[in-house]
């Protein structure tokens, strides 16, 4: 008797730089293309300048200002739906931009017990510096993250004009991602089905 297949596991894509004239777009188009091919993943990509966060947070034990729910209820929903995250962060001065610490912070229990990759772009670093500061972050907040990341070296000439990939091992490493990615989306759901996540 053959097992059936899986539900596919929800991946929400946040995508963490809110500059004026970014690159964010061109590395989130080629990776919800990548996203796209597999038959076990299905992605939602978070777009934190489309969905702004307040950037008050009330006094502990008070609610929070006016307005703020309206606009938390553009992004927490959907972060408490995935089953994993992929943050598609660029790298400001050796970190990560604070508008995706922003939202990381606005929200708690829809990181617990989930895996978290990173695709991150720059230059000489790709990123790289920004990925280890979030890897200690999402450890606080009881999420797994998975060893695999894709990152973009000098991103601006990895794309052509159209923002097409030109890096053949971008796809390799974007298949070892979503590969490791999976396994630990699909292990720590099924363990979360079993029982409650207690933090």
């Amino acid at each position: 008797m053959s097992t059936p297949p899986a539900e596919p596991l929800r991946v929400a894509v946040l995508v963490g730089s809110t500059r004026e004239g970014r690159f964010a777009p061109v590395v989130t188009k080629w990776l919800a293309g990548q996203l796209d091919q597999r038959d076990d993943l299905r992605g939602d990509v978070v777009d934190l300048a489309e969905t702004p966060l307040p950037t008050v947070f009330p006094a502990f034990g008070q609610q929070p200002p006016p307005g703020t729910e309206e606009q938390l209820a553009l992004v927490s929903p959907r972060l408490a739906a995935a089953d994993a995250f992929v943050l598609v962060t660029p790298e400001y001065n050796h970190s990560f931009p604070a508008s995706l610490k922003n939202a990381i912070d606005w929200h708690n229990e829809q990181w617990h017990g989930k895996p978290v990759a990173f695709v991150s772009y720059g230059g000489r670093s790709g990123g790289l510096r920004a990925v280890e500061q979030l890897r200690v972050v999402m450890a606080e907040l009881n999420a797994t993250t998975i060893r695999n990341t894709v990152s973009f070296h000098d991103a601006w000439s990895r794309f052509d004009a159209d923002g097409t990939c030109t890096d053949p091992a971008a796809d390799t490493a974007a298949k070892a991602l979503f590969d490791q990615l999976a396994w630990w989306g699909h292990a720590l759901r099924d363990a979360r089905s079993v029982r409650r996540y207690v933090a």
